[in-house]
């Protein structure tokens, strides 16, 4: 039984060694290519390179580098290693990686060009408050400061190069036999609160990629080439992606940052035939005139991080001829929980069936199953379910059951509707965006008295962020107080969080109880989209 997710590194690596297994594009000019076999082989490299540093199994390694092929490999090496990879957006703010390394209790802290600044900076800032409080750390479980492994720049004093694990020898590692041991934290949140890191186990992680290679017809085949320009430090990129590449010994094609115009151009010379995308891709692919042969070589577009519009899909596929399939999911699901690819039929706005191994089920607001097609909440079951919250697994499944916070309804085939959130969630780019930690940054702002942020349907992100500011004098100028709101925001939030519209207003709309009626302003806005309201 295969304990371990890097496990199916090794069989890749067995059965297809010189096959292509990454290429990875780093500039117009520039490309590096891996076969199974010297991926294995540099994972094995990394993973006692690892070892070396002191690094033991559970000890936590935060990734907060750019889409690129050494991610791959030193994913794949912090879990061979039996250690645990934490994924970071390269792009977050320098106190939003610090928080990520401070709530997991990171020990290293691997970043690139784009990052080493901010990741040094995480380095001196944790030095300084153990130094301040020696005899209470920052958190529970972080202890040291974390040391820092570089790639792409020149190395400090008391850094390790990625260069000198890279070189190497590999040495035999303890074989993992616990597929229950800790693999990835993920951080995300199950309501509006400040994120969290889901506890993602190896068992997981195998299991949901075992149930979409289970999906008939296949989803991804030996012979495909998948284009991933998906975050990899996001569930669907890491999992949903690299995770059925490596089961399938397929090929991934590793792209930092997504561009229009270049994308199309990757697709074609690298013979890509399954684009997993996030909504926005098919916004910015409307205006190109030849997008039928541009894409003549891709079978399928593969949508699961946030919902996409049904004209916008019909458009696509009638201008193309390309398939495209939908899914739902979450992070606490490793992370795929539907998808169209196995309905009889793909219906305007499903996102498809359980896939195989995946139970759903629908509860009302008395916690029994709602009659006929009534909407309820959406609770899953399956082996991929995640084991809590870091760092206490908090709010781990009940009895084999997620409450997700999502609202749905099933039809008689099966097929899953979306129909709301519970959660105030703003999924921007397929990408979580937590209000309070937005507002949070608001209220710090001088001459500011309340905030209340909301999400807004964009056409290119799918959602939008939207702050209503309430100042505290209310004869204060409103550019002034938003040029001030938009700056803190641009200074301390990473950009998709960063609201794309500051409303500044005399008072917010209140509940019976006095909170905040977010539900009006986001009807306002709706409203104002249809419309209805200038």
């Amino acid at each position: 039984m295969t304990a371990n997710l890097a496990d199916l590194l090794s069989r890749a690596s067995a059965t297809s060694p010189d096959t292509v297994a990454l290429v990875g594009v780093e500039g117009p000019d520039r490309e590096v290519s891996l076969t199974w076999r010297e991926l294995d082989d540099l994972a094995s490299r990394l993973a006692s390179g690892l070892e070396r540093l002191g690094l033991v199994a559970g000890n936590r390694v935060a990734l907060a580098t750019a889409n690129r092929v050494e991610f791959v490999a030193l994913y794949f090496a912090v879990l061979r290693a039996r250690l645990v990879a934490v994924p970071v957006n390269p792009r977050s703010a320098t106190g939003e990686l610090l928080r990520v390394v401070s709530d997991s209790g990171a020990r290293l802290l691997v970043v690139d060009a784009s990052t080493a600044e901010s990741g040094r900076s995480v380095v001196s800032g944790v030095q300084e408050a153990l130094a301040a409080s020696p005899e209470r750390p920052p958190t529970s479980t972080l202890r040291a400061a974390p040391r820092l492994l570089v790639l792409d720049v020149p190395v400090r004093e008391g850094e390790a190069a990625y260069a000198d694990l890279e070189s190497g020898e590999p040495t035999v590692l303890p074989e993992s036999v616990d597929p229950e041991a800790l693999a990835v934290l993920l951080y995300t949140s199950g309501a509006s609160g400040r994120p969290r890191a889901a506890m993602l186990t190896h068992r997981a992680l195998l299991a949901n990629v075992e149930q979409v290679a289970r999906i008939e017809p296949a989803m991804v085949g030996p012979d495909d080439v998948l284009y991933g320009v998906l975050p990899l430090f996001h569930v669907y990129g890491l999992n949903a992606v690299l995770g059925a590449v490596v089961r399938q010994a397929a090929r991934l094609v590793v792209v930092d940052g997504f561009d229009a115009e270049r994308s199309l151009e990757q697709v074609q010379r690298h013979g890509v035939t399954i684009v997993p995308i996030a909504p926005a891709v098919l916004a910015y692919w409307r205006t190109v005139e030849d997008l039928r042969a541009r894409l003549s070589g891709v079978r399928m577009l593969l949508s699961g991080s946030a919902p996409l519009a049904p004209e916008l899909v019909e458009e696509f596929v009638d201008r193309t001829g390309v398939a495209v399939h939908q899914g739902y999911g979450l992070t606490e699901a490793a992370p795929v929980v539907t998808s169209t690819i196995g309905s009889p039929r793909v219906k305007r706005g499903s996102v498809g069936v359980a896939i195989p191994g995946v139970s759903l089920r629908l509860v009302d607001e008395t916690g029994r199953a709602p009659e006929g097609e009534d909407p309820g909440e959406i609770w899953v079951s399956g082996d991929n379910l995640f084991s809590g919250y870091w760092p206490d697994r908090a709010e781990a499944p009940v009895e084999g059951w997620l409450a997700t916070g999502d609202v749905g309804f099933l039809d008689g085939d099966g097929d899953l509707f979306l129909v709301d959130r519970l959660k105030e969630l703003v999924i921007v780019s397929g990408f979580n965006v937590y209000p309070s930690e937005v507002e949070d940054v608001i209220e710090e702002v001088e001459g500011v008295r309340e905030v209340a942020v909301v999400g807004v349907p964009d056409e290119r992100t799918g959602e939008a962020v939207v702050a209503y500011v309430r100042p505290v004098d209310p004869a204060a100028d409103p550019d002034q107080v938003r040029a001030a709101v938009e700056e803190a925001c641009a200074r301390r939030l990473a950009r998709f969080k960063q609201p794309t519209r500051v409303e500044v207003v005399e008072a917010l709309p209140r509940t019976v109880t006095g909170k905040v009626a977010k539900g009006r302003l986001r009807a306002t806005l709706r409203r104002e989209r249809l419309g209805l309201i200038e």
